[in-house]
């Protein structure tokens, strides 16, 4: 018992030693003026983040053409994006303004709220978009059973279920920082693997030929399957993985590469710049869904269009 006492806070120190080094008075002097410009592209990025997910949401609320389970994990999906806006990229700007006005004390409670929100936002955002292609996978391969096995019902559990273990292992920066970095060495990877297995498979079969006559089987049996827009959900869901790859893999490899403990201020700009890029990636997403979703770009222009011209009816 006396051991895991001591092991506990041992972890717990590190954990508050990892914090102090990034607050430390001095220690970004000659880059103040970069800190102020990511700060101020940071500011824009909370912005667009926040309004073009609103617009989004609202999108997917009025539109009803989708199945409504795999509008649910679109939706989610926004709101993890609309939470960058609200919550991660203030959080991660108060941070480097108080880097730049050397509040010291302020410095670790924003690094600490930048650290959990991101983290389990994150972490919300990759489990749903393998969850997104492994809902387009059991469209293509259950067919006219999809319906019954991919319910509402379920699809809420496992999104709960996402946010829970997310919001748990971000918190545990407070008490011991490994647990956050051994779950990002397991899921990130896993769900990756889960991902690429699925879109794999989604285009294998699509291309396989006896698929092709299992398709032409069904549509004499007046089973007629929309495999245009199937491909088109595919490759949407597709082109939003690959943006959060794309957003995700600098600031990850930066991470693996830099110190794990003090940082130069060169270093520093390095880790700032690609965490800015993750940020992007929630400014990124409703623009490819206007991009790649005929629906969803409809109901945004309706709804642009009456805010624009009936604010206040």
């Amino acid at each position: 018992m006396m051991a895991q006492a001591n092991l506990s806070g041992d972890t717990g120190k590190q954990t508050e030693i990892l914090a102090q080094l990034r607050c430390v008075a001095g220690w970004t002097d000659k880059i103040h003026t970069q800190l102020i410009l990511i700060s101020a592209f940071n500011i824009f990025l909370s912005v667009t983040a926040f309004l073009g997910n609103t617009f989004i949401l609202v999108a997917l609320f009025k539109q009803s053409s989708l199945h409504p389970p795999s509008k649910l994990l679109y939706r989610c999906l926004a709101t993890t994006d609309l939470c960058v806006g609200l919550i991660t990229g203030p959080s991660h700007v108060a941070y480097l303004l108080s880097l730049v006005d050397q509040n010291l004390d302020f410095c670790r409670y924003a690094l600490s709220m930048s650290f959990i929100a991101g983290f389990s936002l994150s972490s919300v955002s990759l489990l749903t978009m393998t969850a997104i292609s492994v809902d387009r996978l059991l469209a293509l391969l259950l067919e006219l059973r999809y319906r019954q096995v991919v319910t509402m019902k379920r699809t809420c559990v496992i999104l709960i279920m996402f946010w829970v273990v997310s919001i748990v292992t971000g918190a545990s920066y407070f008490f011991n920082h490994r647990i956050a970095i051994w779950y990002s060495y397991i899921v990130i990877p896993l769900c990756i693997a889960t991902a690429t297995f699925s879109y794999a498979k989604i285009f294998h079969t699509l291309y396989h030929s006896h698929y092709q006559v299992h398709i032409h089987t069904l549509q004499q049996l007046g089973q007629p399957l929309n495999m245009a827009r199937y491909r088109k959900a595919v490759y949407s869901a597709l082109w939003v993985q690959l943006a959060l790859v794309a957003c995700y893999l600098p600031y990850n490899i930066a991470r693996s590469v830099l110190p794990k403990g003090e940082l130069s201020p060169l270093q520093f700009l390095v880790w700032g710049y690609t965490a800015t890029l993750v940020y992007v990636n929630s400014s990124l997403n409703p623009i490819l869904y206007c991009w790649k979703i005929n629906e969803i770009r409809q109901a945004v222009k309706e709804t642009i269009t009456q805010v624009l011209c009936c604010p206040w009816s």
